[in-house]
């Protein structure tokens, strides 16, 4: 059997680089499959969607699975069973931004099952597969019938050094100062994601703009790609939907007015939510003496009435200016916050914002409860990591738990990179926060960021700055060309408007964004406003947050872990461990810290945590004794260990002692060595002689005395030399050091017994 004919195509990014997409050599039973190449880095994307939609659904059942593959890296998975198991949350994540790009380009009436799904067949440390995986997702769809207003691609743009450019080796993305992906079709943006190291608005629209040229070469690929295969066209027929346009009239006619009454009323959620429910049940009831025919117009009066309270929001907000809970668009809810409310914590605070309230811990450990990040593409310990839950009781319902949700990730993640732009180089903790969503009516991820803010600040965590974020929403009508930009959505908001732009930063710039739009073509000036208008709610918010705690405290709370980090030569690293952990182990127990040591380069870093500072100081001070190296012209305090004629030998350290000879305790001659054994005594460390013993005096720390002057016209003082310096009665200088010579007798005389 020969190999089959592959159908390729190549697109060149502006660095010069090449992506090839190719088609007809793997996978071909699925509806689908493409495998997409840049330098080393492989992916794998097929598509399979059903030709029936499933009975009683009434939504886009698309599921969207992105794996990496171990061995595409040379690597075995280093869990128990060495196999690939639950997806990470890079990978999670990764998912998400794919799914958020696809569905919105799916028809509205299309409800057959969709499965995509994605793998990392080859990884190549120069190429980040993740910004390959929406290309892929969208060529492998592209080149079917299956119903698809695309394609669409995605780019991760970066900045180094002022300089844009897009898909990034890992090493590069590290020294950017602005990451984002992008997602867009040819004529939109769809969807962006990123974090940023606090820039301007402008900044970011240049970076927007940039991806998008880079995303319009690989759609153009695509369709080369799809008209070479010859089956994208036509698209397949389908009827997932059942209408009644009686019905339909019937509920706009009878319902709008009412509906657009109880939306201009201002309400709280709940409240709300039971009055147009009421308006619908009351619609309902005229059919009830039927039940027959109840059970027909039912489902139908479900889908019609959604769309007029679509409607009738929408028209509120670009007519009136008015919002469901009675604001313009600019204004944000009222908001209010504490800290320091869980004694139990390290750092806490609770930030409440209209409807949305998030409840968050800080929680400080050491280099040991760090995130141990193991993936084909990287495996390394993060130290700052953000969790976010979203129990079912924040929005009022009851449902089954079914562990952490793609959303749930993805809003965690969102936070997190949001706050990691102020987090110091020099922080010694590991640092975890939590974020318990207690209430929810729009924009709890960014409400957790301001919350998470509070509680570093309470912590005593030493951020660079505070950082807020807020939630923009978007109306727009097509055929007045009419659109109004919000500030602080609402849930419903997000749920019935045609934009999600969430924007985090400090007061000097933003720090993260995530962006989904559900409408085609929205125009760069639009976006532009948005942005502008989420500044002024991103400074609003930051000064309510800041009326309650401005700085970081001065330090930890007495019950938090006290951390110290101190550095050693590499070669001390065994004997502070000891045989088999034998020192480490029993330091950790008498002084009751965390003791934690890994290996840079030359040296041994060492992290002591614990809540006693005292105790930690006698840690540090026992690791300093086991560690402990002279430094020449150091003056250290010593205890005497045993007396000599000609000296004392004094430690000054716990295994290290020198001579402190007799001639350099003091000045004057001595004839005995003052001191006992046990005496402390300071001393200059001087340095090694010729067998390598150290050398101590104590002398050169006293002042020296004043030489005695001769009377004039009388010698030197017997046993007096020259003064050092002074010159000799030829006029030369002594060289340093050197011992005057004895004058040598004339020949004719005999010299004495005192020459």
């Amino acid at each position: 059997m020969s190999i089959p004919q592959a159908f390729i195509e190549t697109v060149t990014l502006t660095d010069g680089r090449e992506i090839t997409i190719e088609t007809g050599k793997l996978a071909k039973q699925a509806d689908g499959s493409v495998v997409v190449k840049c330098g080393g880095t492989m992916l794998l994307a097929t598509v399979v969607a059903n030709k029936e939609a499933n009975p009683g659904v009434d939504f886009l059942p698309l599921t969207v699975d992105y794996r990496e593959k171990f061995y595409a890296g040379g690597r075995i998975p280093g869990n128990f069973f060495r196999r690939e198991a639950k997806p990470s949350d890079d990978e999670v994540l990764t998912m998400r931004l794919v799914d958020r790009v696809l569905r919105p380009l799916f028809p509205e009436d299309f409800h057959a099952e969709v499965q995509v799904m994605i793998s990392l067949i080859s990884y190549d440390k120069e190429v980040m597969p993740e910004a390959l995986a929406g290309l892929a997702a969208s060529a492998a769809i592209a080149i079917t019938d299956i119903p698809f207003d695309g394609p669409m691609s995605e780019a991760r743009v970066v900045r180094i050094d002022g300089q844009l450019s897009v898909n990034p080796s890992y090493e590069n993305l590290l020294k950017s100062d602005i990451d984002i992906m992008v997602g867009a079709t040819k004529d939109s943006i769809v969807m962006v994601e990123g974090e940023m190291k606090e820039i301007s608005e402008q900044e970011m629209l240049e970076a927007i703009n940039f991806a998008h040229a880079e995303i319009k070469k690989q759609i153009e690929a695509q369709e080369r790609l799809a008209a070479k295969v010859g089956k994208a066209f036509p698209k397949r027929e389908y009827s997932h939907e059942d209408h009644d346009e009686e019905i339909r009239e019937k509920v706009w006619k009878e319902c709008y007015d009412k509906v657009y009454e109880v939306a201009k009323t201002p309400s709280n959620k709940e409240e709300r939510g039971d009055k147009f429910k009421a308006i619908r049940e009351e619609f309902l009831a005229q059919y009830a003496e039927n039940e027959e025919e109840l059970a027909r117009v039912t489902p139908f009066v479900k889908v019609y009435y959604h769309d007029v309270e679509k409607e009738a929001m929408r028209q509120m907000i670009l007519e009136d200016n008015i919002r469901l809970d009675g604001r313009d668009p600019q204004t944000i809810r009222p908001i209010w916050s504490e800290i320091d409310y869980l004694p139990g914590a390290h750092g806490s605070a609770v930030f409440t914002r209209g409807e949305t309230q998030s409840l968050t811990a800080v929680t400080l450990g050491s280099v040991k409860d760090a995130n141990m990040i193991d993936s084909v593409i990287t495996q390394h310990d993060e130290r700052f990591f953000l969790h976010y839950n979203f129990p079912p009781f924040s929005t009022g319902e009851a449902r089954p738990l079914r562990g952490t949700s793609r959303r749930e990730v993805g809003h965690g993640n969102l936070a997190q990179r949001a706050l990691t732009a102020v987090i110091p180089a020099e922080n010694p903790y590991t640092i975890r926060i939590v974020s318990d969503i207690l209430e929810s009516n729009g924009s709890s991820s960014m409400a957790t960021v301001c919350a998470g803010t509070l509680a570093l600040m309470d912590a005593g965590v030493q951020i660079t700055k505070p950082v807020s974020g807020i939630a923009m929403g978007l109306i727009t009508d097509k055929k007045s060309g009419k659109f109004t930009v919000l500030s602080d959505i609402l849930g419903d908001e997000d749920h019935l408007g045609d934009m999600d732009f969430k924007v985090t930063g400090t007061a000097d710039g933003i720090t993260a964004c995530q962006m989904d739009i559900k409408i085609q073509g929205l125009s760069m000036d639009i976006m532009e406003k948005a942005l502008m208008q989420a500044k002024d709610g991103r400074l609003h918010i930051l000064n309510k947050i800041t009326e309650t705690i401005s700085t970081p405290r001065a330090d930890v709370k007495p019950h938090a872990p006290k951390m110290v980090v101190m550095e050693i030569a590499k070669d001390f690293i065994g004997a502070v461990i000891g045989p088999g952990g034998k020192i480490i182990q029993q330091l950790q127990k008498d002084t009751e810290t965390v003791i934690a040591i890994e290996e840079i380069g030359e040296i041994g870093r060492i992290e002591i945590a614990g809540t006693d500072r005292e105790k930690i100081n006698a840690a540090i001070a026992k690791i300093n004794e086991i560690t402990f190296v002279p430094v020449v012209g150091e003056v250290y305090k010593g205890k005497v260990v045993k007396v000599m004629d000609f000296g004392a030998f004094v430690a000054i350290a716990k295994g290290t002692e020198g001579l402190l000879h007799i001639s350099e305790i003091e000045w004057a001659r001595l004839d005995k060595v003052p001191y006992a054994e046990g005496d402390e005594v300071e001393v200059k460390f001087m340095g090694y002689d010729d067998r390598k013993k150290m050398k101590l005096s104590r002398k050169v720390l006293l002042p020296r005395p004043p030489r005695p002057e001769r009377p004039e016209g009388q010698g030197r003082p017997e046993g007096q030399g020259r003064p050092d310096g002074q010159r000799r009665p030829d006029g030369q200088r002594r060289p340093e050091g050197q011992r005057p010579q004895a004058e040598k007798p004339a020949e004719d005389q005999t010299p004495s017994s005192e020459a």
